[in-house]
């Protein structure tokens, strides 16, 4: 199968960069990772510069990869990152537009690829727990009730890809740091630094010139883990007590 691609090129971050025409011969079984590591292989060929694009497991688990395909974070379907995405899902003729995460926190560093220190730097605000580590605990030394259990590994999930910062109109990382506060505070072992956790990582979040949520639901739509919107509402829920009682 035959496609046309436009792509983002950038050659630094202080480049004002292009979008940039390629014809690629794609085989329907290959994924879209793939298929553009035979364009590189291409490109290389004639003496041109790859196109930089983020990858590592190539598994839908590091949350590595990423990147805006026609509009769309990670491309049209549901639950799937772009190392998951097969070219069989694409026609004869189709014309492709590939652009990086777009936000003022995912500074472009080269063509696909952004800067995403900033979640890093949400999770080292709060992301931790003070429990003492060591020998494996015994599995029932501490309760936990089944749909408490669940709604942490639910929202642990999170790969921290960026897609639902790209694709919310305010930039916002709510649905990211909210994932991150909710699959530690829920839990026993959360409980400890459960409120100054909401405050610092809202905080850093801020900090770092993420837009505010005004739940309109694009990240929970691309979001490849499928976290839902409900772990803003419990972020949002503890960061206002923890206000109330620092106010105290």
């Amino acid at each position: 199968m035959k496609l046309t691609l436009h792509v983002w090129r950038q050659k630094s971050p202080g480049d004002r960069g292009r979008m940039a025409r390629y014809e690629v011969q794609a085989n329907p079984h290959m994924s879209f990772l793939e298929m553009l590591d035979v364009l590189n292989e291409e490109l290389l060929a004639k003496g041109e510069d790859p196109i930089a694009f983020d990858h590592d497991c190539r598994e839908g688990i590091c949350g590595s990869c990423g990147f805006m395909i026609n509009g769309v974070a990670h491309g049209p379907n549901k639950a799937t990152t772009v190392c998951q995405l097969h070219m069989r899902h694409y026609r004869d003729g189709d014309v492709l537009y590939l652009e990086p995460w777009r936000a003022r926190a995912f500074p472009v560093i080269k063509d696909l690829v952004v800067d995403r220190c900033a979640f890093d730097r949400i999770i080292a605000a709060g992301g931790y727990i003070s429990a003492a580590t060591g020998s494996a605990p015994d599995g029932n030394a501490v309760p936990v009730p089944k749909d408490t259990a669940d709604a942490s590994m639910d929202a642990a999930a999170c790969i921290g890809c960026g897609a639902c910062v790209a694709a919310c109109p305010n930039a916002s990382a709510s649905l990211f740091t909210g994932a991150k506060i909710t699959h530690l505070g829920v839990l026993p072992q959360g409980q400890p630094e459960r409120y100054d956790r909401a405050l610092r990582m809202v905080a850093q979040a801020q900090q770092e010139l993420f837009g505010s949520c005004t739940n309109i639901g694009e990240c929970e739509a691309v979001c490849p883990k499928e976290i839902k919107l409900e772990v803003i509402a419990r972020m949002n829920r503890d960061f206002i007590k923890a206000s109330w009682l620092r106010r105290k």
